[in-house]
């Protein structure tokens, strides 16, 4: 069987090109794996420092709810003494209304 030079230049070009496309989508996958493995790598670096930085707020603010809880405590003290003091004012300004008003009539007569 004789085959022409040019078929074989077909044949071989051909090869050529599928080796040459597969070549570089191979090195084209290669370089996008290489990339998200850096990228990775970053993310890990800053998940890290971010875990580190919301401990540290996290840790202020946990300090600050518990001062101001401990001043709302004294607060809270100081406003129930001042509220019980109201309390007490306020039933001796009761008793005091009911004395100066007199006793209260149980009967009523009607005057014609």
């Amino acid at each position: 069987m004789f085959v022409s030079a040019e078929t074989i230049a077909i044949v071989l070009s051909a090869v050529g090109l599928l080796l040459a496309m597969g070549g570089t989508m191979f090195a084209g996958f290669a370089w996008c794996i290489r990339r998200s493995d850096a990228l990775r790598t970053d993310l890990v670096g800053v998940e890290t420092s971010l875990g580190a930085r919301i401990d540290g707020v996290e840790q202020r603010l946990t300090a600050r709810i518990d001062a101001v809880a401990a001043d709302l405590r004294g607060v809270e003290t100081s406003l129930g003494a001042r509220i019980d003091a109201v309390a007490a004012d306020t039933t001796d300004l009761k008793v005091a209304m009911a004395r100066l008003g007199g006793p209260q009539r149980h009967l009523i007569v009607a005057a014609r």
